[in-house]
């Protein structure tokens, strides 16, 4: 089975997405029977070699201070797609609702492969940051889920991700798929920790706090630094180690000075060695994660993977699966409850670790496990698509890709600030994709 994956983030942007991607794209690779590509924005300087399969970049437009350190796809390059539908791909599988899947809907029509999305992400939490609450943040997430809505099948990581994105106005039907974690089950060596820790402020016998991700505030940040706050108000002694960059990175390193915590809160920067974060993992005590922004959460998953239980907002999606006080700890979404918790069940410790322990039995899931249970997936829609059972959205007897594609587009021209030659570009491949189309169009094929 040949099968192209697409996604708007990968290397060198880390994010659980561009995460999700690599692992499958790396455990898809490695079956006898399969062959992938994957194709992402270009980002300049960054080395695409190396991968053991295709990487396939197509040009971007830079929204990195806009749209949280990401550059904008640029997905009417006629060469790229016609390298993708060279390819082949038997199942066209996107990852982001923006250009990512714009791409696989002319794919769709070009190569006649079904298409998959798999909704990761609360994406209006970034729209709202790049364009605030008003009229654009309502037209692009209308033409978003006009995207989705377009996909053979779609595919959501939680059932509360599933609800999220009903809310925004999506009416078709979803599937559960859960993602993994590429950590093996089990901590890492104490010359491992020793190595990755080593240098820091960590004193033997103090409770040590983990988060891992983007340093961004929507993730539950200040919970966590008010959090800190509180316990150092009360005398009680811990460590707290940030790990991740983001857009809010220095303003919440200002505020952890202001706040009179930053000689027990340790920012240490993106980290992308897996055994590193692995280290980190297995030194702390529990891992903070008071996000309801992730639809997912799989550093909770890597976290256990590890033997580290989680405390969690109560109802959010990242703390599906969890049992409060058994696999992990739910909190109400504020400071206080997460600091009344941290330091009532750090007054027993080994009792902790047994909740780490069940954490690592109970709700891991590895990579191969998750991808695996896709690829099975795949198989069958591609057995629905050649005996006709297969309700295909496509529309055969309208130009409807081509009115989102211009729609999208100008609605891009709109959002960000775009040069007139890149304006231009954008024009003219336009006409060129509907000349491409236009015949087949008019056959209804």
């Amino acid at each position: 089975m040949k099968v192209c994956l697409l996604n708007d983030s990968f290397p060198p942007v880390i994010d659980g997405v561009a995460n999700t991607v690599m692992n499958y794209a790396r455990i898809i690779q490695d079956r006898p029977d399969s062959e992938v590509v994957v194709a992402t924005p270009r980002y300049p300087d960054a080395d695409y070699s190396g991968y053991p399969y295709r990487v396939i970049t197509y040009p971007s437009i830079d929204t990195s201070k806009l749209v949280s350190g990401y550059r904008t796809g640029y997905s009417l390059s006629i060469r790229e797609i016609n390298e993708i539908a060279e390819f082949g791909p038997d199942i066209v599988h996107t990852h982001c609702p923006a250009s990512s899947t714009l791409m696989a809907r002319i794919l769709q029509y070009e190569t006649g492969a079904p298409v998959i999305f798999t909704y990761h992400t609360k994406f209006d939490v970034d729209i709202t940051r790049a364009v605030g609450d008003g009229f654009l943040k309502k037209e692009t997430i209308r033409a978003m889920v006009s995207n989705i809505s377009a996909c053979d099948e779609v595919w959501v990581v939680s059932d509360g991700a599933g609800a999220n994105l009903k809310s925004l106005g999506y009416e078709g039907e979803y599937r559960v798929m859960f993602n993994g974690v590429d950590f093996e089950r089990g901590r890492a060596t104490d010359e491992k920790v020793a190595e990755v820790t080593g240098g820091l402020d960590l004193p033997g016998g103090v409770p040590v706090f983990l988060f891992v991700g983007r340093i961004m505030k929507y993730k539950g940040l200040p919970i966590i630094l008010d959090a800190m706050k509180l316990l150092s108000d009360a005398d009680f002694d811990y460590r707290c180690i940030l790990v991740g960059s983001g857009l809010d990175s220095d303003e919440l390193k200002a505020t952890a000075e202001s706040l009179g915590i930053s000689n027990k809160v340790i920012f240490t920067g993106s980290v992308h060695d897996r055994e590193a974060l692995r280290a980190y993992n297995t030194r702390a005590d529990l891992f903070l994660f008071p996000s309801t922004y992730d639809t997912n959460g799989i550093v909770v998953r890597e976290a256990s993977a590890c033997g580290l239980a989680s405390v969690l907002i109560k109802d959010s999606c990242a703390a599906e699966g969890i049992t409060d006080g058994r696999n992990g700890y739910l909190i109400e979404e504020n400071a206080r409850s997460m600091a009344d918790l941290l330091m009532e069940v750090c007054k027993d410790m080994d009792r902790v670790h047994r909740v780490g322990d069940r954490a690592m039995d109970e709700i891991y899931v590895s990579w191969e496990t998750s991808v695996n249970n896709a690829y099975e997936r795949y198989g069958e829609i591609r057995e629905m698509l050649e005996d006709g059972t297969l309700v295909r959205r496509r529309r055969h007897k309208s130009d409807y890709l081509l009115e989102t594609a211009a729609e999208v587009a100008e609605r891009l021209s709109r959002i960000v600030s775009v040069p007139r030659n890149i304006r231009n570009t954008i024009q003219s491949d336009f006409y060129r994709i509907y000349e491409k189309y236009e015949g087949m169009m008019q056959n209804n094929e």
